[in-house]
């Protein structure tokens, strides 16, 4: 097939293009480079079944053009990471709302297929034992930034759905729990890579808020090869599902397990949120996925630990 990753010079959309590739399929990667990076892509130059388009979503006629040349569509592209929502809320919410607008209407328009890439943000408050798709969201004060690109996944998830009901559409919706592995990079808030930065330099580690807060995080490698599984599997159209990882953590065990494996003299420094982000902002207590739904239709199952992600972005940074 012929496939479009929008945002495809991220670090999901890179490997996911890796995926793909090594499927034979034919990838088109359009990235505005806003957060991606052509580093992540370098290894696919040159390749006769790779074509790189540089330019937003935001841009209807290039999205068009593309849209028209492919089978289906992964859309990835959007405004990521909680510092820069925070930082720049206007900027992320356009990219975030009116470009997956740009998106789905191109994509209705040429009958194409289209993944669309949420995320664990969708629960907001909700600190239920494991997060089922069909739970409830509970957000603070729209307000408050924080919560904005929340927001704006939950509109692209009410087009996708919407999509596929009135129109006959094939989307899928993947959530998606923290995803972690070599390219991504801490600078935008992404707490791995940032922790084994501090560590592999002996600086300390900045931990917001207590450190109590717990996670589950996910190799991106088996986290794209779920995405390939369900927008290829027909019963998966119209629905959404949780894509992540099945061991829980604390942020403060996260940091002192990265210290350990990277050897590291680095000690724990805790920075209250209102210092680290902006005053009143409020972060989850707890985020541990259901994934169900997607083991079920599937097969969706973690294979690569904790420990074995973190020695593979202490190695990439180490070079």
């Amino acid at each position: 097939m012929k496939v479009l990753i929008t945002g495809g010079a991220g670090f999901i959309g890179s490997h996911l293009a890796d995926q793909l590739l090594a499927r034979g399929d034919h990838v088109v990667i359009l990235d505005d480079l806003s957060t991606g990076r052509l580093a992540n892509i370098d290894h696919l130059v040159g390749r006769p079944d790779v074509e790189f388009v540089l330019g937003s979503i935001l841009n209807a006629d290039l999205v068009d053009s593309v849209v028209a040349r492919v089978d289906v569509v992964y859309h990835l592209a959007a405004a990521v990471g909680v510092e820069l929502i925070v930082e720049r809320p206007l900027q992320s919410l356009m990219t975030n709302i009116r470009g997956s607008e740009i998106v789905f209407e191109k994509a209705h328009k040429h009958g194409t297929r289209i993944l669309v890439t949420s995320t664990s943000e969708i629960y907001g408050k909700n600190t239920s034992d494991r997060l089922h798709e069909e739970d409830d969201r509970i957000l603070g004060s729209p307000l408050k930034s924080r919560w904005s690109y929340s927001e704006a996944k939950a509109i692209d998830e009410i087009l996708a759905y919407t999509y596929w009901r009135e129109k006959g559409l094939e989307t899928v919706i993947v959530r998606l729990f923290n995803t972690v592995g070599p390219r991504q990079t801490g600078s935008y808030g992404m707490v791995i890579p940032r922790f084994v930065s501090q560590a592999l330099r002996n600086e300390p580690i900045t931990v917001y808020g207590s450190g109590d807060q717990t996670r589950c995080f996910c190799f991106v490698g088996d986290v794209v090869s779920g995405m390939v599984r369900l927008c290829d599997h027909p019963e998966a159209f119209g629905k959404v599902f949780n894509l992540g990882g099945n061991e829980e953590v604390s942020i403060r065990d996260l940091a002192e397990r990265i210290i350990n494996l990277a050897g590291s003299t680095s000690k724990l420094d805790f920075i209250p949120y209102d210092v680290a982000y902006e005053e009143g902002f409020e972060d989850m207590q707890r985020r541990v996925p259901d994934v169900t739904r997607a083991a079920n239709l599937v097969g969706f199952a973690p294979s690569v630990g904790l420990d074995e992600t973190i020695r593979l972005v202490i190695s990439e940074q180490r070079g």
